[in-house]
């Protein structure tokens, strides 16, 4: 194998060097010791859907177009996947060139494209994912005993510590056999858990340092066998703690006189603690008929009695979560006050966007806002989100701005169209109507902007400054330790690691069918992690 990338998703110093110095990572340890290393920074947003289809192509969403978990036709949604991402990928850029690749678990890659070698799908795929070639998932469940994509629902705090072992595991293991059988010339593992545990135990330092202890040991195995010339190391972004405030961005459009709300109406639900109830306990979704008891509740939410009123009172009273587990999802939907799409001027549509979308006549199903109007009303929503300020008086946003300042590309149009940076990504944004802009964090942990950068090997220049990196930067420096050039539409450069090789124009990406997700299970896993409120 001549280059292995290694992605850990949420890596970030913070975490590591507390490991590193306990000696817990000896094998992660010396790629950072023996090789040059820096801060990565993330794109924005810095979350997975999104960063890590910007890692493995190179380029900005707006070439791309995969700005977040949801893909959205007008105002309805489903969770992206492979295609979706409408660009070539390192490994397909390689195929071009006549290199294999074995790519296990990476983000958002199915349905697989072909290419020479495997595929085995990640996150946002679903459990029994299709693979390339064909057959490939049954081959790795015969040769390694079992794989799967996601842990099973409804695990003990101990029962989910053994799954995250256990996953990561499956990833070495799968990407071993895989490497071995294929012989590639490029390999990419990339291990979720690490980005998981923070989301399902935050702070618990025990279970973290077990999950990454897990990693290790697979990466141990996987330099043992491949034996790669190039080691890189990569992450979509960081995580850490969040000492700020939620702050419910489409309360604060409504206070501002943007938004407008329809109470027991269809839509995604606000209150998400009681509305991801059916999906925590592991089932799927009822079909979305109201029968005698939504009915009433929606009635009750048009005159005011909706489920964010009841959440405070349960909240207040210490029975949020005893409820949560017992009213069934439908019921919660028919009783939400919702954002009401067609009828607002802008409103966040999906927090993980970290921006505000304007309800444009001609480009959405119900545009309220004329194109003469977009430019004042964009201005006058960056004026007033920059204006935005915490309880204790500091600024909600680092930067407010045209989607221009961020992307730029053929799938611009799909961003919002005014983003959000959250002051040092302490602030956590949320799209859910709770009637106060203002709140506890929902997560105490979450995802910070900068990542982790190592490269090691024979041809690594280990001297070299890598203290500027950017997500955008990892495709092209990949392609350069196999000696081939990046695309002429990566947006960014050949790290000082390895030499350029120049770049070239590649065939224009022809984008396929799109495939929908539409899986609840996939759903519900993402409404586990708060992805989806």
């Amino acid at each position: 194998m001549q280059t292995l990338l290694v992605g850990i998703d949420a890596g970030c110093r913070s975490v590591l060097d507390p490991l590193f110095e306990d000696d817990e990572l000896p094998h992660l340890e010396s790629i950072f010791a023996e090789g040059s290393s820096g801060p990565l920074e993330s794109q924005i947003p810095p979350w997975t859907p999104s960063a890590w289809p910007s890692l493995y192509t190179g380029v900005n969403p707006g070439k791309h177009g995969v700005f977040g978990f949801l893909d959205f036709d007008g105002y309805d949604w489903d969770v992206v996947n492979a295609s979706r991402v409408r660009e070539h990928t390192i490994w397909e850029l390689l195929d071009q060139h006549g290199y294999s690749s074995v790519v296990v678990n990476a983000p958002v890659t199915h349905p697989p494209r072909p290419i020479d070698g495997a595929v085995l799908p990640g996150y946002t795929a679903p459990e029994n994912p299709r693979c390339h070639p064909e057959g490939l998932l049954d081959d790795v469940r015969h040769e390694i005993g079992g794989y799967r994509v996601y842990a099973p629902r409804n695990l003990s705090e101990s029962e989910s510590i053994e799954w995250y072992r256990r996953l990561t595991r499956m990833r070495g293991e799968a990407f071993r056999y895989l490497a071995g059988r294929f012989d590639p010339d490029f390999g990419f593992v990339q291990f979720q858990s690490t980005d998981t545990v923070f989301h399902e135990h935050p702070g618990d330092e025990d279970i973290i340092r077990s999950v990454y202890r897990a990693v290790d040991e697979q990466v141990g195995a996987i330099l043992r066998d491949c034996d790669p010339e190039t080691v890189i190391v990569a992450s979509d972004h960081g995580i850490g703690e969040y000492n700020g405030y939620e702050f419910r961005v489409n309360d604060f459009l409504r206070d501002e006189g943007y938004v407008k709300t329809v109470r027991g109406g269809e839509g995604m639900p606000s209150w998400s603690t009681i509305a991801g109830n059916q999906l925590q306990r592991g089932e799927e979704s009822s079909p979305r008929q109201q029968g005698v008891a939504e009915r009433g509740l929606a009635l009750a939410a048009k005159v005011g009695i909706t489920s964010q009123r009841i959440g405070d009172i349960l909240s207040r009273a210490g029975l949020e979560e005893f409820v949560a587990k017992r009213v069934p999802e439908d019921f919660i939907r028919a009783a939400t006050e919702q954002v009401d799409f067609p009828n607002s001027v802008a409103y966040m549509r999906d927090r993980i966007e970290c921006g505000v979308r304007i309800n444009l006549e001609g480009r959405d199903p119900e545009g309220v806002v004329s194109p003469e109007e977009y430019d004042e009303v964009r201005s006058e929503l960056v004026e007033k989100l920059q204006a935005a300020r915490t309880p204790d008086g500091r600024p909600v946003f680092d930067t407010v701005a045209p989607r221009e300042a961020f992307f730029d590309g053929p799938y611009s149009d799909d961003a919002v169209d005014v983003v959000c940076v959250p002051t040092d990504f302490d602030q956590f944004l949320s799209a859910q109507l709770r009637g106060r802009q203002f709140g506890a964090p929902r997560e105490p942990w979450n995802h910070k902007l900068n990542g982790i950068f190592a490269a090691a090997g024979s041809g690594i220049d280990v001297e070299a400054d890598c203290a500027d990196a950017h997500l955008f930067d990892v495709a092209p420096t990949i392609l350069a330790t196999l000696g081939v050039p990046a695309s002429d539409r990566m947006d960014g450069s050949v790290l000082p690691v390895v030499d350029s090789a120049g770049e070239q124009s590649y065939p224009a990406y022809e984008a396929g069918e799109t495939v929908e997700t539409d899986d609840e299970c996939v759903e519900a896993r993402l409404a586990d992690l708060g992805y989806l409120e």
